[in-house]
């Protein structure tokens, strides 16, 4: 496992952080105990391809609502992340860590085209806490 390194990790956060399924943390994790890398390092990797996941999901919700006019999203977890993004704004987006409802929330943000700046911006501060808390774990 050694093999994957900073790029694998990176590439596990990434799809991890769109609307399909993935297994980050315990990459992360692994390579905190397992690997020559530097947590810091992992934690970049880490928080950048999942950054960069929650920003393509958001640019998607974006791209949607240009094609479809705002309608009451059918599954469960997106009209949570629709209620919350209406109520509490780009500040829901502190949460895109969470599991289940963060991508969901990033969708919601675009579609409703949240603030572009500041939602890239707490998608960031977002996805870092997530991975700081399990580095803070493991290490």
């Amino acid at each position: 496992m050694e093999d994957i390194g900073l790029w694998g990790l990176f590439l596990s956060s990434f799809i991890s952080s769109t609307l399909m399924p993935g297994g980050s943390e315990v990459l992360l994790a692994y390579l905190l105990t397992q690997s020559e890398f530097s947590s810091i390092e992992l934690l970049i990797a880490a928080t950048a391809g999942n950054s960069l996941g929650g920003i393509l999901t958001y640019a998607m919700g974006w791209w949607i609502s240009s094609r479809w006019p705002l309608k009451v999203p059918e599954k469960k977890r997106q009209k949570q992340a629709l209620v919350w993004v209406q109520r509490y704004g780009v500040l829901s987006l502190l949460f895109s860590w969470l599991p289940l409802i963060g991508d969901p929330l990033c969708l919601a943000a675009g579609w409703v085209r949240c603030h572009l700046f500041y939602s890239l911006m707490l998608i960031c501060v977002g996805k870092t806490l997530r991975y700081s808390l399990i580095v803070l774990a493991v290490s």
